[in-house]
């Protein structure tokens, strides 16, 4: 393998006043050596991880990163700024920038050198040198771990190399004991227990094991995991950190976690595996918490274990090893009830969701081939001959409405499970039962899921004995939180949001005219705000809510209609716009506009997220003009929809479908129009090429190219 930082991937004298600017002029070095093969592709790989979370970290570090199929090997390029460059750090801007760059299939080896660089960023003296490095040449030197004269030799503070797989092994003591499953200091060693020092025994050290994990899994969590475990030295607590990197990760050994008296989850992606660390006291925040603030994150969980402040945990956050899950759940310390109640919110609509797009299209196509009377066929189970088209379609029918069935029921148990994890699920549920029962349909559900996760959060805060904790989540917890969610929705609060549910029900089958209108605009705005975030999936949750049933009203209908048409406006018009003015978008922004073509005409308004994140003050306010007048406009010509998912596919269940699609045309001309103009009055984007004769662009890449890795 190369060397992964030379001297000329070294810029001393970074003059770039902009983090963008930086990392291009550093961009611009791995593609002068062959590194990187699509400038513009790699800085919108870097742009997309840049926008997950800022890469600031407090010390005067900046360090973009990413994985990218635009990336041919491993690379590094270090830059020094005398200015400083703005990276999103708390005390202020950036000195030293280390842009680094993986390929999308980079495999451990290559992943576990770049997680040393992280680690040693974490080193003063490491970064210390750096800023007095006299040369490229020394500063390479320094990066890879050698003297600056070439000769391999380790500089003092600086021992793990970024070049050799050997040194970065195990690049901390503390590493070793998360690696092995064996802390690294010993029960005679480090000061003794107070008298609040927590659980541990008398006469050892408090011990904390700890789980670090970014969205990229390159930088943030291996400085997270070095960041603890300096701090836990200095605090004479035994620290062992369990990093789940791009690499993979090793699990902590079962025996080192029960011997653990609390534990720190410093993550900004779902902890795999959480429900190994049931049980105990447990701090959960992000990830660059433990880099700014690694010192506070131990006073806090020894505070917890002191006051037996007990976490029940389960898996939060994985389906088995995917580390996957459509919402992050639970509240981080610091953030204001507001914000964890969408949280909450997000998780319940996330798993809604398909649901709503599974039943919906199979009641959908169940009228369009047996006709609207379809919902009073007798039961399959009854009647069904294989050669009739009006069985199959009362087949779809019903399957689809034993599916959307499920939409309460699973709202409030996944919004319990947002809030207490899986011992929410069993109230949630059974609140979400009632809840239908009772006729307080969505917003009981809504009310069920609160509740049921207040009732699992507040046992769990109750000391339990050692002894009984085993049948906690699988007995007590069901059994007494179930019985409290079922008698307030059963005797106290299920007659009144019934009530208040009818009443929703009754005002929008009366909207017409002017209020129906203005109630599309206003829709249209939320679907066009943050393009598939939590504004987006409350206006789409309120219109399927509405279709719901076997029966939904006419107004239900016109509204699941203004919703799906504003949706699509979004992707479709920088599908558009690229297409007709692409000099003013670079290289990347005009391969996705392929792409949002599809996405559009498929009601996917994530579509536009790479265009908006790239120009938020021009593309969004674009959208949410073009999502409003067409929202209005579907209002206006009483459009209807039954299903609520599939974009033009399912024109042919739409009422008025013709001026249906005049209303999302003049949404896509107006945000089009807008967009151009606006980008019109600026400069051209950078990477933004000329065209030549024909309006072809002579570097763009082909139309086989792939898609960009989003980091």
């Amino acid at each position: 393998m190369s060397e992964m930082i030379t001297a000329d991937l070294v810029d001393l004298d970074l003059s770039a006043d902009s983090k963008e600017a930086a990392a291009r002029a550093l961009a611009e070095r791995m593609v002068a050596l062959g590194r990187v093969t699509d400038l513009d592709g790699f800085l919108a790989d870097v742009a997309a991880r840049e926008a997950q979370m800022p890469t600031g970290l407090d010390g005067g570090i900046g360090i973009p990163h990413c994985r990218s199929e635009h990336v041919t090997e491993p690379t590094l390029a270090f830059g020094r700024s005398a200015a400083g460059i703005d990276f999103g750090a708390a005390d202020g801007p950036a000195d030293l920038i280390f842009l680094i760059a993986a390929p999308a299939g980079a495999d451990d080896a290559h992943l576990t050198i770049l997680s040393s660089l992280a680690r040693q960023l974490m080193n003063a003296e490491f970064t210390d040198a750096l800023r007095s490095a006299a040369d490229a040449n020394a500063a390479a030197a320094l990066i890879r771990g050698e003297e600056p004269d070439g000769t391999g030799g380790v500089p003092e503070g600086t021992e793990d190399s970024v070049d050799s797989v050997d040194s970065v092994a195990v690049p901390a003591a503390a590493s070793a004991g998360a690696a092995t499953g064996s802390p690294d200091v010993g029960p005679e060693e480090g000061p003794q227990n107070g008298p609040d020092d927590g659980p541990a025994e008398r006469g050892r050290p408090f011990r904390v094991v700890a789980v670090t994990s970014c969205p990229t899994g390159i930088a943030h969590t291996y400085m997270a995991a070095e960041s603890l475990e300096k701090a836990g030295r200095e605090a004479g607590v035994e620290v062992v950190v369990e990093t789940q990197g791009s690499a993979g990760f090793t699990r902590l050994d079962p025996a080192v976690i029960e011997a653990a008296d609390g534990v720190i989850f410093a993550h900004d992606v779902p902890v795999r595996d959480k429900d190994r660390f049931a049980g105990k006291p447990t701090v959960d925040t992000g990830v660059k918490a433990a880099i700014n603030r690694p010192g506070e994150l131990i006073d806090e969980v020894r505070g917890k274990a002191a006051r037996g402040e007990v976490t029940a945990a389960g898996a939060a956050g994985t389906d088995g090893a995917s580390g996957t899950t459509p919402v992050e759940r639970g509240g981080k310390p610091g953030e204001g009830y507001g914000t964890k109640l969408r949280v909450w919110l997000m998780s319940g609509v996330s798993y809604m969701v398909p649901f709503v797009a599974a039943g919906g299209l199979l009641i959908a196509l169940g009228f369009a081939i047996g006709g609207y009377e379809i919902n009073k066929a007798p039961s399959v189970m009854d009647h069904f001959v294989w050669s009739q088209a009006d069985s199959w379609a009362a087949l779809l029918f019903q399957v689809g409405g034993v599916a959307f069935a499920f939409l309460v029921p699973v709202l409030a148990g996944y919004i319990a499970y947002g809030m207490a994890d899986r011992p929410g699920l069993v109230p949630g549920f059974v609140g979400g039962s009632i809840a239908l029962t009772v006729n307080a349909g969505f917003l009981g559900g809504l009310a069920a899921g609160l509740i049921s996760g207040a009732v699992v959060m507040a046992i769990q805060r109750v000391r339990i004995p050692a002894a009984l904790r085993g049948i906690m989540p699988v007995v007590v917890i069901p059994l007494i939180s179930s019985a409290v969610v079922g008698f307030l929705m059963f005797v106290v609060i299920g007659k009144p949001i019934a009530s208040a549910q009818k009443a929703m029900t009754d005002w929008l089958s009366g909207l017409s005219g002017a209020n129906a209108v203005l109630l599309g605009a206003l829709l249209g705005l939320m679907m066009c705000f943050d393009l598939g975030g939590p504004v987006n999936k409350v206006a789409y949750a309120f219109a399927t809510a509405g279709i719901a049933v076997a029966d939904p009203s006419d107004s239900a209908m016109k509204i699941m209609a203004a919703v799906m048409a504003a949706g699509m406006v979004p992707p479709l018009a920088m599908a558009l716009a690229t297409t007709v003015r692409g000099k003013l978008f670079n290289a990347a922004e005009r391969e996705n506009g392929k792409a949002a073509w599809v996405l559009g005409a498929s009601f996917i308004s994530e579509g536009a997220i790479p265009f908006a994140a790239a120009d938020p003050l021009r593309v969004i306010p674009s959208s949410m003009v073009g999502g409003a007048l067409t929202g209005a406009l579907s209002m206006a010509f009483g459009a209807t929809l039954r299903a609520p998912h599939g974009g033009i596919f399912v024109v042919p269940l739409i009422g008025n479908p013709l001026l249906y699609l005049v209303a999302i045309a003049a949404g896509v001309c107006v945000t089009t129009a807008l967009v151009i103009v606006l980008k019109g009055l600026r400069k051209p984007a950078p990477g933004a090429v000329a065209q030549g004769p024909g309006g072809t662009d002579p570097s763009a890449p082909s139309p086989e190219a792939k898609q960009p890795v989003a980091a």
